[in-house]
């Protein structure tokens, strides 16, 4: 089978198309002015755009109103097939009826699921355990470094995220939360940005040899020399799209093998396709010794997974690794069913199409628009930094604010991040609907350094 377009075609007559006078509309209004007499602890884009979403399909949604979207966000990172793809539904609806939940006892659908991993996963990659979110995936993936290795600290990057309990925060900065962020043991480390350097060669590019020399100097001088992973997303989500370097990943797993360290890759925001590869780190012939598996593996429904290569699979013994949710029949299935339809539709593949149109739309942005600094892209997961100054890379949050708005109000639902903008689109998304989103983008750019600038 191949991708076929036409499954997922959208008529532009109807999509985006806004219906109210303004956006969001009055029942939209009316449902968040309810949910926040009792609902507290809002993301940011909601704050921005406090839409009510009613209904989605494919890469398209409709708020409570009738005014319609393009979806560029995927519900987070989250729908990387699309909303209510028809065989993930019917996989979870099928379990519904027929076996919701039974611990950790196996299951036909849990089996099958596990062989599908193994298969897809590269690698010996092939021993897991289930979860229901990702931040309990990242902390038992970190006690599995711990009984793996007999060690106990952990090195993590500025601005990655990892989730938002104990140690899954202590592996990033969350600074709007009050007191110690980090618990004894965990370090933060700065890692390659190619358009924010911290060290460059004579030529101005950046220099992944002196980023490794850092990271051994600090070792040696700022732990205990009992690190046992160092943990890291192989592209930053919440960070702003941040990509590394081709070389990067290669030079840093030789780097902790010489030193008996881990790598923990954190996937949840870019495995399953995200990227055009069942993992991101397959895009430099990576495997990591753990990672974490994520949103687009259930397409929606909350199921998540840890793997481990050969060498550890006996410390997740070790760990009391299974969860009271975790596995179940209904995200066993939901989770087998997003493998299938990846392969059956060839989407792996048309995520790699999509990049490059991604690419070619972007090519030149930076050089058209006084406030766009850097534009970034691998698979379906797409950056663009806004600044005021391109020389000084001053970051522009008010750009972000405006661009972010104003597109939405055109009928593109998409995720900000301060002066960064970020777009996750599913990978079922045709290149038409793909080519009108980039252009709302564009025009939202436009229109805000116009205003802001004149």
């Amino acid at each position: 089978m191949s991708y076929n377009p036409e499954k997922y075609k959208v008529d532009f007559n109807e999509y985006p198309k806004i219906i109210t006078d303004s956006v969001p509309g009055p029942k939209s209004n009316a449902l968040h002015a309810r949910a926040t007499k009792h609902y507290r602890g809002l993301s940011g884009q909601v704050k921005l755009f406090p839409v009510a979403f009613e209904s989605g399909q494919g890469c398209t949604l409709q708020d409570a109103d009738g005014n319609r979207y393009i979806d560029f966000s995927s519900g987070i990172y989250v729908t990387t097939l699309g909303h209510c793809h028809p065989k993930v539904s019917e996989a979870v609806a099928k379990y519904a009826k027929l076996l919701m939940n039974a611990h950790d006892f196996t299951s036909e659908i849990k089996v099958r699921l596990l062989e599908k991993m193994a298969e897809c996963l590269p690698g010996d990659l092939n021993n897991f355990q289930l979860y229901d979110s990702g931040t309990t995936a990242v902390e038992a993936g970190l006690r599995t470094c711990r009984a793996a290795t007999g060690k106990h600290e952990f090195i993590s990057c500025f601005m990655d995220f990892h989730g938002k309990s104990g140690h899954a925060v202590s592996l990033a900065r969350m600074t709007k939360f009050s007191g110690p962020t980090r618990a004894p043991g965990f370090y933060m480390v700065p890692r390659p940005d190619t358009y924010r350097p911290w060290w460059v060669r004579s030529d101005g590019t950046l220099d992944t040899e002196k980023y490794l020399e850092f990271y051994d100097t600090f070792i040696k001088e700022s732990t205990t020399g009992q690190v046992a992973a160092f943990v890291l997303e192989p592209i930053q989500g919440w960070g702003g799209s941040i990509m590394p370097p081709d070389d990067f990943f290669p030079k840093l797993k030789k780097f902790l093998e010489e030193r008996d360290i881990l790598l923990f890759a954190d996937e949840v925001l870019t495995s399953m396709g995200r990227t055009g590869k069942y993992l991101c780190m397959e895009h430099w012939d990576v495997i990591p010794d753990v990672v974490t598996l994520g949103k687009g593996f259930g397409n929606g429904f909350p199921v998540t997974a840890m793997a481990v290569r050969e060498p550890y699979a006996d410390a997740v013994d070790k760990i009391s690794a299974s969860t009271s949710y975790g596995g179940n029949p209904m995200a066993c299935a939901a989770a087998l069913a997003c493998f299938e339809v990846i392969e059956e539709e060839c989407l792996l593949e048309h995520a790699m199409e999509l990049e490059q149109l991604f690419r070619d739309k972007m090519a030149g942005w930076t050089q058209k628009y006084e406030i766009v600094g850097d534009c970034r892209v691998k698979g379906c997961l797409l950056g663009i930094e806004l600044v005021k100054d391109k020389v000084k890379k001053t970051p522009f949050d008010e750009a972000g604010k405006l661009v972010y708005q104003k597109a939405f109000k055109k009928g593109l639902a998409w995720i900000p991040a301060g002066h960064i903008l970020r777009m996750s689109p599913p990978i079922i998304m045709p290149n038409e609907v793909a080519i009108k989103g980039m252009d709302i983008i564009e025009e939202a750019i436009a229109e805000t350094q116009k205003e802001l600038l004149g």
